[in-house]
């Protein structure tokens, strides 16, 4: 197997890890849903470089919703803070 391939199953490994890791730890802190959306940006990179669009679609809307519960929390908290 090449670098470049090795490469990109690394990148996959580590957008699962970050998404399942983040995932368990959301309800402790919502900086944990920003890490998922972040997870789930790899993970959409990832399908990307290895040509699977429909993963690519998924793994998109799943950061675009993570992200907006996380941009909605972190509001909340800021709101609460004044």
């Amino acid at each position: 197997m090449e670098i470049g391939a090795l490469l990109i199953e690394a990148l996959g490994v580590v957008a699962i890890t970050i998404m399942v890791g983040s995932y368990a730890l959301e309800e402790r802190h919502s900086c944990w849903v920003l890490v998922f959306s972040f997870g789930c940006a790899l993970a959409a990179l990832y399908a990307l470089l290895i040509g699977s669009l429909p993963f690519l679609i998924a793994e998109g809307i799943w950061a675009a919703i993570a992200f907006k519960r996380w941009r909605r929390a972190y509001a909340r908290r800021v709101g609460k803070q004044r």
